[in-house]
């Protein structure tokens, strides 16, 4: 009998290990560039094509907390949006946060063990490309003790390095914006440089038409 109560516990607890542990192969044909194994921090920029999504796994243990801040650098097309909807799931599906907006910031506690999704999606612009900033990562916030003095200044160097990294992505996203005002402006400069010579131009011929004379004659007199 008590052989059986054995068999059926490891059973059932080889069960539970295998529905509730944690996802490590989420989707098999999600490439190595798309699954991020939960490094403190990721920074990097992605370009979304118009009416494209975008999106990227990263693992989480549960009571860690996971933070995204994104901010949209440049985006090309006439008529274009700086909105960007982003999602975040939970490994179960559950949706986490949601924003949409040109940049924010997401940050909680992970509830449960696995690969947490983010999806980037630039429906806003129907013919417009988009790059985006982003920087993510997974830390553990716990309470910490006077003993633990180390711990505590790593956790506060690895945020000061999260604003620093926030701080740069709002220094690109000006200096795009900077460039991108600069060359709309000039080619209205040149643009209309053009037009003003054009209208000059073709306003000199005008009046030289209203006053071409011919030789007059006896019969004919002068006319403008």
């Amino acid at each position: 009998m008590w052989s059986r109560i054995l068999c059926l516990f490891l059973a059932l607890v080889f069960w539970g290990l295998v529905l509730g542990g944690p996802l490590t192969n989420p989707h098999p044909n999600i490439t190595d560039q798309e699954l991020f194994w939960g490094a403190d921090q990721y920074d990097f920029s992605v370009v979304i094509p118009a009416a494209g999504l975008e999106c990227f796994w990263h693992f989480a243990h549960r009571g860690e907390r996971f933070y995204l801040s994104f901010m949209v650098q440049w985006v090309t097309g006439v008529g274009h949006d700086r909105h960007l909807s982003v999602t975040v799931n939970a490994p179960s599906s559950l949706l986490v946060s949601k924003v949409d907006d040109a940049k924010g910031h997401i940050n909680f506690e992970a509830e449960e063990t696995g690969f947490y999704q983010m999806c980037f999606s630039n429906f806003h612009n129907h013919f417009g490309t988009m790059q985006v900033s982003l920087s993510f990562g997974v830390y553990y916030d716990g309470h910490q003790n006077a003993a633990d003095a180390t711990h505590k200044v790593e956790n506060y160097v690895f945020h000061m390095f999260r604003y620093y990294s926030f701080g740069q992505m709002r220094k690109s996203a000006d200096y795009f914006l900077l460039q991108s005002n600069s060359q709309y402006i000039t080619w209205w400069s040149t643009a209309l440089s053009l037009l003003i010579i054009t209208s000059g131009y073709l306003q000199l011929l005008f009046l030289k038409r209203l006053f071409i004379s011919k030789t007059s004659t006896e019969d004919e007199k002068l006319r403008c």
